[in-house]
């Protein structure tokens, strides 16, 4: 009996279990029964009720089916017509009950105020007379906190709300708080023994929250940026020997009020890797080893360069086509021995697929013709495909800057041995009008206003107005340039001009100079250009002072100058604008004679070397000469060179060279040289404040007037000064000040201590 009520429990159970099936089986029989007669449709207003049936996996006819029933409620929601469906039975009808969702009347965004309603518009994915669903606006929602994050807003929140219409309508409004920036707080780097971490903070896009840092984006957390740093980090290791190195993680922590992120790099460097042997392996038939070797700038014990194995590929490249070798493939071969930390490298240079280019096809280009991209490529349709010279023609179509985006791809033609260059790029505004305004030691206080067009009807044309008053130097002038002239590479133009200059303080007279010139430029290798001009001008020398020099006095008046100018340039510098390294030459030859009352012959040559001697350390010695004679006359006043200021500083402007011993008005010279060398070097500060120091010394002379007379003061010796400045590549624009010390000069020179430039347009 004990045994039986023990048991007990559990047969209740099960007898209980058993009754429930039961019960359910029959509710199901009963609820698959019979034959669906009607199907009735409820609620339905916009939505038309043969429309809600065709939705249904039941129709009239069709048995009761509780599994097809479930089925299509699943349909009815999932066209996301409706915020509510229920299905249920009545006898032998299918009543179908729906609730439809509204329909947006308008979306509006409140509490935005950093980003403006177009942008936020273009983002979400809702719009008037669209069916408003909960799944789209959360998603909507999830795509404004992503733009948000985008741009370092990770507090910013977004409510919406909405407001009922009649005609179940509704206004959708994004409620938007968008918080503080979330400012990157620290970077911090794990694992760097060789390099410090304000070293890398330097190399990585990323940067650090800093007062000065207003004009940036740089200092917000982007994860697409983190990505970019990780790669800028692995080359700069790689090109400075760190072959092994990797970066294993980049995290970034958020603080609980989501106000800063904390960002950890962690690295593994490696040890440093040097070249070992350096070879060619040539399988080409008439190709010698020798001259490829010599096309090669390492050698073996230099410190391991992945950028330098880059460059020696297109320079063994170049080198076997110009030898005739038009399918050539050049690959590296690596072998890295971790015994003796050294790197060694074949590069073998095999013949390449036999592939001619087909076509040139070119998209994105509404306004800039065809021929202007073009002209611009080292390939054209029918040559060998030579990748070298593929990367050349890009770099040329981007230089034009006409482009925001220029995308070059090789696809496959329509034979094995042939294939298709695919040019992508996408246009930017290349007109422009500036406002400017600054200061020189020179000019004084200036102004100035500019109108320019880069690419004029689209035909890469130049056009260019510029206009400027200042409290001693104005001028106006308009230039016109056409870089292909008569289809070929040669640059054309023309210029109208007009100068004047005040230079009461040098020598007691104005100048004014107004004319016109047409020029032409054509590159005769990739290195050296030849440009040739030729100018017709009427120079003024007016309002001379009535103490001036009796020399100042007799160059009053105007006369008119025929002018042949040449010029011969070659220029191996990394950048025109900034070089860090590389050279050039540049030789020019004017002549005036061809007309005018006015004949000389003046000569200039200019040079400079760079030496980059470290990061951001760069030595540069530049240096120019010149001579001008008279042809059969003197040479005039305002032909002569007038020496000081910027090109030999610690002298005023015109504070070197012949001058009057009574007036100590500057006279010009005939004959001029001057030498700089220039250190600039970092300051310690943070490298996009851009400013930058240099220690400087300058040298040069400017002597000999005709006829030489006793009553001027004249001297060959050299000059020499030191001195130091700084560079600063301001929101502003750039701004100069060099602080110069002359230590050997003439004691008829003028002095100036300090000298400032600065510019700016906006």
């Amino acid at each position: 009996m004990r045994d039986y009520f023990r048991r007990f429990p559990r047969f209740f159970l099960l007898g209980s279990l058993l009754v429930l099936l039961g019960l359910a089986g029959g509710t199901a029989a009963a609820q698959s029964g019979g034959i669906v007669r009607e199907i009735v449709v409820e609620g339905a207003e916009r939505i038309e009720p043969d429309t809600v049936r065709s939705y249904l996996l039941v129709q009239e006819g069709d048995p009761f089916d509780a599994r097809r029933i479930d089925r299509s409620l699943k349909s009815l929601f999932a066209t996301g017509l409706f915020a509510d469906v229920n299905l249920k039975r009545r006898g032998d009808t299918l009543i179908v009950t729906v609730i439809e969702n509204p329909i947006i009347n308008r979306i509006a965004f409140e509490g935005n105020r950093r980003i403006e309603d177009e942008e936020l518009e273009a983002e979400v994915t809702l719009r008037p007379r669209i069916i408003y669903t909960r799944t789209k606006v959360q998603n909507d929602v999830e795509r404004l906190l992503t733009l948000y994050r985008r741009s370092g807003r990770f507090a910013a929140t977004v409510e919406p709300k909405i407001i009922r219409l009649e005609q179940n309508r509704v206004d959708l409004v994004f409620e938007i708080s968008e918080g503080d920036v979330t400012a990157i707080q620290k970077i911090r780097f794990i694992g760097n023994r060789e390099f410090s971490d304000s070293r890398l903070r330097e190399v990585i896009r990323t940067k650090e929250t800093r007062w000065y840092r207003f004009f940036s984006t740089d200092d917000t957390y982007d994860p697409d940026r983190l990505t970019l740093d990780r790669e800028l980090m692995r080359r700069f290791y790689l090109n400075e020997g760190f072959a092994d190195f990797r970066v294993v993680s980049a995290v970034a922590e958020l603080t609980p009020d989501r106000s800063d992120f904390f960002i950890t790099f962690t690295m593994e460097e490696g040890p440093i890797y040097e070249f070992g042997t350096v070879d060619v392996e040539v399988t080409l038939r008439d190709l010698e080893q020798e001259p490829l070797l010599d096309v090669i700038e390492f050698e073996e014990g230099d410190t391991y360069n992945a950028d330098i194995i880059e460059n020696t590929i297109d320079t063994l490249t170049d080198a076997v086509g110009t030898l005739g070798h038009a399918f050539v493939d050049v690959r590296p071969r690596i072998n890295r021995d971790r015994e003796r930390k050294a790197i060694d490298v074949t590069f073998e240079v095999s013949e390449g697929p036999r592939v001619f280019v087909e076509r040139i096809d070119i998209a994105g280009n509404i306004r800039t013709m065809d021929e202007v991209i073009r002209r611009e490529f080292r390939l054209v349709e029918g040559d060998a495909f030579n990748s070298a010279r593929l990367r050349r023609s890009r770099t040329r179509v981007q230089d034009l800057d006409f482009f925001e985006k220029v995308n070059v791809e090789q696809v496959p033609g329509s034979a094995p041995d042939k294939t298709v260059i695919k040019v992508e790029v996408e246009e930017k505004s290349t007109g422009s009008l500036s406002l400017g305004a600054g200061f020189s030691t020179a000019s004084g206080a200036l102004f100035d206003i500019g109108i320019r067009e880069r690419n004029l009807l689209g035909r890469g044309q130049d056009l260019r107005l510029n206009g400027q008053v200042g409290q001693r130097r104005s001028q106006i002038d308009l230039s016109f340039t056409e870089p292909y002239f008569l289809d070929r590479e040669v640059a054309a133009g023309f210029d109208l001009f007009f100068v004047s200059t005040d230079f009461q303080d040098e020598s007691s007279f104005d100048s004014k100079r107004r004319g016109g010139a047409v020029r032409a430029g054509y590159p005769i290798t990739e290195n050296l250009s030849q440009g040739w001009r030729y100018s017709l001008k009427q120079l003024d020398v007016a309002n001379v002072d009535d103490q001036a020099s009796v020399f100042i006095r007799q160059s009053e008046g105007e006369r008119f100058v025929s002018e042949v100018s040449h010029s011969l340039t070659y220029d191996r510098r990394d950048s025109r604008i900034n070089p860090k390294q590389g050279y050039f030459v540049r030789m020019s030859n004017d002549l005036a004679g061809a007309g005018g009352d006015t004949r000389y012959l003046r000569n200039r040559l200019d040079g400079g070397k760079f030496f980059p001697l470290g990061p951001e350390w760069v030595l540069s010695l530049t240096g120019s000469t010149g001579h001008i004679t008279g042809i059969s006359q003197d040479v005039r006043l305002l032909d002569r060179f007038f020496i000081g200021g910027d090109d030999l500083r610690g002298f005023a402007t015109a504070g070197v060279g012949p001058r009057d011993r009574t007036t100590k008005d500057a006279l010009g010279s005939e004959l001029m040289y001057t030498a700089k060398a220039e250190l600039q070097f970092p300051l310690g500060l943070p490298t996009e404040i851009g400013i930058t120091g240099k220690l400087f010394t300058d040298l040069g002379s400017s002597w000999q007037v005709t006829p030489d007379s006793p009553l001027i003061q004249d001297s060959s010796n050299p000059r020499v000064s030191v001195g130091t400045g700084l560079a600063w590549v301001s929101p502003f624009g750039p701004i100069g000040v060099d602080f110069g010390i002359p230590v050997i000069k003439e004691d008829f020179d003028e002095d100036e201590l300090i000298r400032i430039n600065f510019g700016t347009r906006f």
